[in-house]
């Protein structure tokens, strides 16, 4: 617990603007906890008084223990994009064990999730990179199957290894790059659940129709308290249980924050969770 009186370093925004916006105040008040913003080993879904901090406060009812088998670093790779994860493929794809399910940019830190969490459970996992660095780590945490999608046949590559039958689910990081092919993919009832997008894609709403395919998105902030509890005790289990492993991708200090979000927008493939360190 911090004491009052202290200060500490934190990124602050005063302004509207570009990632230049974020910057780094050497003389903020250190936050004092209350008897329901506990002080233990956590991870949090959600701050009261921001992240980008040496310091931060989190309610009770959004913070679960944290593993010791867990460094603090993978806590804060955890709860976004996992938390997303399993809502996209039980809350939306109310996908089932057994199902195959292909996870589309799955290197980065919500793709990881989808893969470990997916293959947990039971799935059949297939998987898309750039790099033959982000297969490999794609392949480690969870794909049965990966494929470069770079390549200008993977597609077809990816319709072969799933044997005519098409693809039950696709967690979808790009969806403005890749949901007409997504459709083209789906088995019949196949879904697709929008997890990234970064701009419009233009599709045929035909290839849906005769497949009975649907497109859902997925916001996990519109999650209900039961779906969080939910959520959390999923993911509490898998740390108990060893699968969870959050990938810690780019580090950068407290002070590179604008250069965090520069990079994140402009990267082209990502490999693992991004954090901030202190």
């Amino acid at each position: 617990m911090a004491s009052v009186g202290r200060l500490m370093r934190a990124i602050r925004v005063q302004e509207f603007g570009k990632p230049e916006v974020l910057k780094l105040f050497k003389d903020v008040p250190v936050p004092s906890p209350s008897k329901d913003q506990k002080g233990d080993r956590v991870f949090t879904r959600a701050t009261i008084t921001g992240s980008y901090a040496e310091y931060t406060l989190a309610s009770e009812d959004t913070v679960y223990p944290l593993s010791e088998k867990l460094s603090f670093k993978q806590g804060a790779a955890l709860s976004i994009p996992y938390f997303t994860a399993y809502r996209a493929l039980f809350q939306k794809a109310h996908g089932k064990p057994g199902e195959l399910v292909l996870v589309h940019g799955a290197s980065g830190g919500t793709g990881i999730a989808c893969c470990q969490i997916a293959r947990a459970y039971g799935f059949r996992v297939f998987g898309t990179a750039g790099s033959p660095e982000g297969l490999n780590l794609v392949l480690q945490n969870g794909a049965h199957q990966v494929f470069n999608h770079k390549e200008h046949d993977y597609i077809e590559k990816i319709q072969e290894a799933a044997g005519g039958e098409g693809i039950n689910i696709i967690l979808e990081m790009l969806s403005n790059n890749n949901l007409s092919n997504d459709l083209k993919l789906l088995s019949v009832g196949g879904r697709v659940i929008v997890i990234g997008c970064r701009g419009p894609i233009e599709i045929n709403p035909r290839d849906t129709m005769f497949k009975e395919s649907s497109i859902t998105g997925v916001y996990v902030f519109n999650s209900s308290k039961e779906e969080w509890k939910e959520i959390g005790a999923a993911l509490v289990g898998g740390m108990e249980a060893g699968w969870l492993k959050p990938l810690i991708g780019p580090e950068y200090p407290l002070e590179k924050a604008p250069q965090a979000h520069e990079d994140l927008i402009q990267s082209s493939g990502a490999t693992g969770k991004m954090v901030l360190v202190i």
